[in-house]
């Protein structure tokens, strides 16, 4: 049997590994391959294998026997590459030691740098280096990180050591600290660590590295790493990959630095090298925003020579890439060294010019440029931003870097599971920290905004927010934080208390400032049109009409303006319902629910129709020449009747009415489970007059803003529908009542009569229910409950458990369950056109706005999604980009 190959080398020139064996290598240890056999400048090493910590897991953390000898082979190749032995005395080898999974987790999993030191080594580091202070600095941020990421020494424990030595010396900067000062820092150190350990720290480099490959192992499933790929939807991988690679190092002295910098601007798109560094320092100091950087510009003043070498290296990566990468350098004694890229973390609005400007330089097609924006990112560029004449009426209390844009209000928390408890409580919340960590992941995704006291342009809480689209100011050090107030300026502001930041500027304010809606982007308005060029032209086997047609729901005209804005193809559903709880017509509405008998009821419909036909007037025009799908009454009656006992006799002495005869009607009105009760379609069977009302309404307002030279299409919809006869009788109603109004009228309107498909009879008898329909909207919401024997409202108490036990892979209100409720929706399809080939066919539940569930209606069959107005310019990229994965 063939040795299966678990560690793949890269070093010398060339590597065993490519950037397309990511899933394999990790997306670090594919791009340190990738960059290797470029002739790029990087540190050599080993990539242990994600099917290695598959292993791992599967045997019960254990690591593999045979892994052993792997290791220690590629270690000595390394050795002899490096000319240095991992231990050595006299001129040690120190490695890092880094996680890197398929998918980009940036700090959610494991780093050890400066592994090899020890007591001994860090002597001959001194010594051969001829730099005392960079062996023992570099050995204190070893103890560091070691203790925190094997033995989870909390890290706070140690920088109480560091700051009790930087007392002493009266300064608050590592960098004023001399060797003597970093020996003190190490004893103590060692202490912190047996204090918390009970154990010495460990001398045996060995010992060290498989500590530490281990510990890189359990980050795969810590808590932080867990939530990342739930928040970020990240299925499907195995575990991380091990990367051991020498150490380069940024902290030698004054001509050595670290830094991170991006091939084009990750918050705005704009072609412009764009990055942070910092001299004498480590990577973790740039990324824990521990020490405030400078900007990349500044490199090419204080040593051209570097950033000129900088600047080849990032245009012939992101030529080869051909995407926005995310370097991470370092400048060792005046050398440069590329440690890692990566396609970068962006906004959403960098993401759409990124897109377009790429597709313009002919570096990627349109369709690829398609591709690269996911729904999310779209989402991103329609955050809100505060209203111009709010702003200029207060002051900017403070002031820091414009991490992450968009604006946000809320309430101050101070920690991130602060932030997730009031979150729950229904609280929309600001999370302020000193610097966030990868701990503070929950937090920061609940959280409308988040505000740093340090940290730059590339900390933690910079790149994860862009990453989030959440809004985020950076390093603003008029800042002083303590456990729960926040001091700026003498001003103290505590936990609970208002604050609004704005990521696009960078400034804070004080109190909730009014937000609102941005303006669509030149380039946001080209992406848009190329994703319709792609979704409109699309060509399925069986289905005459071309592409998949975008709609909204719409209960108000200004719902249906702001609809079009977005790019609307007409309204899916327009809720009837809605309309009745309005001021002027809940009145009338509850005296038709309380009459004794049709005849009243129908003359308090008469003084509704009025009402209702403007209604509809108003949306029609908006439309205009679009098609309107109005669902007639759906809800149960007792949902409109007054709730408290004052409630009841207001409305008796209005209506004339014993309080008590009322109440007796109210109360025969309730129903033990309302959801499967007397309501949609069954109103429309036992007061007929209800939908006759509202159907006359809805043509006459049609022959009204036809007659004006408005094109009018509309379409009545038949909610609840379970059986094709309900539907039979239903219609033969409704076209008398619209014959009738047309004549009336004498006009000519063309209209569709269709029913909602979301009981699982309807589906299952489609080909009958077809018979009488024009077309068919898919309810899933309600089709999802039935099918699942789920409420909507109660299946927060247990959905988590089922998630987390992966009884269901997603909300199945949120997305499709396509293989329940979707083998239901592909029957109703296939039944309903073996009956009506050119049967239309849509859906207008939530999930008409999802992502996954648009590519399964585009799959099956569907002429138009329909969603809420916010969300349509996110269905018009789900469905493009569903058109060219089918094309695939």
């Amino acid at each position: 049997m063939a040795k299966i190959k678990q560690i793949y080398f890269f070093g010398g020139g060339s590597a065993e590994g490519t950037a397309k064996m990511k899933e394999l290598l990790g997306g670090k240890g594919a791009n340190l391959a990738e960059m290797t056999n470029l002739g790029i400048p990087v540190p050599p090493g080993f990539t242990i294998s994600t099917e290695v910590c598959g292993s791992y897991y599967t045997s019960g953390k254990k690591i593999p026997k045979e892994l052993e000898p792997e290791v220690d082979q590629h270690l000595a190749k390394l050795e002899s590459l490096m000319k240095k032995k991992l231990g050595d005395n006299d001129d040690p080898l120190l490695v890092s030691v880094r996680s890197g999974a398929a998918a980009s987790m940036p700090g959610m999993m494991d780093t050890i740098l400066n592994l090899g030191l020890n007591d001994k080594s860090v002597e001959g580091l001194a010594a051969k280096s001829g730099n005392p202070r960079f062996a023992w600095d570099a050995y204190r941020r070893f103890i560091n990180m070691f203790g925190n990421v094997v033995k989870n020494v909390p890290h706070e424990s140690y920088e109480h050591a560091l700051s009790s030595v930087k007392k002493k010396k009266h300064t608050t900067e590592d960098t004023d600290l001399d060797t003597d000062d970093l020996k003190e820092v190490v004893r103590l150190y060692k202490e912190v660590y047996k204090k918390v350990t009970k154990q010495n720290f460990p001398q045996s480099p060995k010992a060290q590295l498989w500590a530490a490959i281990t510990a890189v192992f359990d980050s795969w499933n810590n808590e932080k790493a867990i939530k990342y790929r739930t928040i970020n939807n990240i299925k499907g991988l195995i575990g991380t990959a091990v990367n051991v690679q020498s150490m380069v190092f940024g902290n030698f002295g004054n001509d050595s630095g670290t830094g991170v910098c991006f091939t084009r601007d990750p918050s705005t798109g704009q072609n412009y090298f764009y990055g942070e560094y910092l001299m004498n320092a480590q990577g973790e100091d740039v990324v824990a925003g521990i020490r405030t950087p400078q900007k990349l510009s500044t490199l090419d003043k204080h040593n051209p020579v570097i950033y000129k070498s900088l600047v080849k290296f990032k245009e012939l990566l992101e030529k080869h890439y051909r995407d926005m990468q995310d370097i991470e350098f370092t400048i060792e004694k005046g050398k440069l060294f590329i440690l890692q890229t990566r396609n970068a973390k962006r906004t959403g609005a960098a993401a759409i010019k990124c897109a377009v400007d790429m597709a313009g330089e002919k570096l990627i097609s349109i369709e690829e440029a398609i591709m690269r924006v996911s729904p999310d990112q779209l989402d991103q560029v329609f955050h809100p931003m505060i209203d111009p004449k709010a702003k200029k009426t207060v002051k900017v209390i403070a002031k820091g870097l414009n991490a992450s844009p968009g604006a946000a209000t809320g309430r101050i928390v101070f920690t991130a599971d602060e932030a997730e408890a009031w979150v729950k409580a229904g609280k929309k919340v600001l999370l302020v920290r000193n610097e966030t960590s990868p701990e503070d992941i929950g937090g920061m995704h609940v959280a409308q905004g988040v505000l740093t006291a340090t940290g730059g342009m590339t900390s933690h809480a910079a790149v994860v927010a862009r990453g989030m689209g959440t809004p985020c100011v950076a390093g603003c050090k008029e800042l002083q934080i303590s456990a729960k107030s926040l001091e700026i300026k003498g001003t103290v502001y505590k936990e609970g208390d208002e604050i609004t930041i704005d990521g696009t500027t960078g400034e804070v304010f004080a109190g909730s400032l009014p937000l609102i809606q941005p303006k669509l982007s030149k380039e946001l308005q080209t992406f848009l049109k190329w994703t319709d060029q792609v979704r409109l032209k699309a060509k399925r086997p069986g289905i005459k009409t071309d592409g998949i047609g975008i709609r909204t729901n719409a209960d108000t005209p200004v719902d249906a303006k702001r609809a079009r804005f977005f790019g609307a193809e007409g309204i899916g559903l327009c809720r009837t319902e809605h309309m009745f709880f309005e001021e002027d017509k809940i009145r009338i509405f509850r005296e038709m629910i309380v009459a004794e008998n049709a005849s009243a009821r129908k003359k308090a419909l008469k003084k509704l129709l009025p009402l209702q036909k403007k209604d509809f007037k108003g949306i029609f025009r908006e439309m205009k020449g679009l098609p309107v799908t109005i669902r007639l009454l759906d809800p149960p009656l007792h949902e409109f009747v007054p709730k408290t006992k004052a409630e009841v006799k207001e409305f008796a002495a209005e209506v004339g009415l014993d309080p008590l005869k009322l109440q007796a009607k109210i109360d025969s009105l309730h129903e033990f489970n309302p959801m499967l009760g007397h309501r949609g379609c069954r109103l429309g069977i036992t007061y007929p007059e209800i939908y006759d009302m509202q159907v006359e309404a809805i043509i006459s307002a049609a022959c009204e803003v036809a007659a004006a030279g408005v094109t009018v299409i509309p379409e009545i919809m038949i909610p609840l529908v379970g059986t094709a006869r309900e539907l039979e009788i239903l219609k033969i109603n409704a076209v008398k009542v619209i014959e009738e109004t047309l004549k009336r009228k004498k006009a000519k309107i063309k209209y569709l009569i269709g029913t909602m498909i979301e009981i699982p009879r309807a589906a299952l008898t489609a080909d009958a229910v077809a018979v009488h329909a024009d077309f068919f909207s898919f309810g899933t919401n309600d089709l999802t409950q039935m099918t699942l024997g789920f409420s909507r409202d109660d299946i927060g108490s247990f959905l988590p458990q089922y998630l987390t036990d992966e009884i269901y892979s997603e909300d199945p209100f949120a997305a499709i369950d396509q293989t329940g409720v979707g083998e239901l929706i592909k029957i109703g399809i296939e039944k309903g056109r073996k009956v009506k080939p050119e049967l239309k066919i849509g859906i207008c539940g939530e999930h008409g706005g999802e992502p996954s569930s648009i590519d399964f209606c585009f799959k099956t069959g569907m002429n138009y999604v329909s969603c809420s107005p916010f969300r349509v310019p996110i269905a018009r990229l789900a469905a493009a980009q569903s058109v060219l994965k089918s094309r695939k």
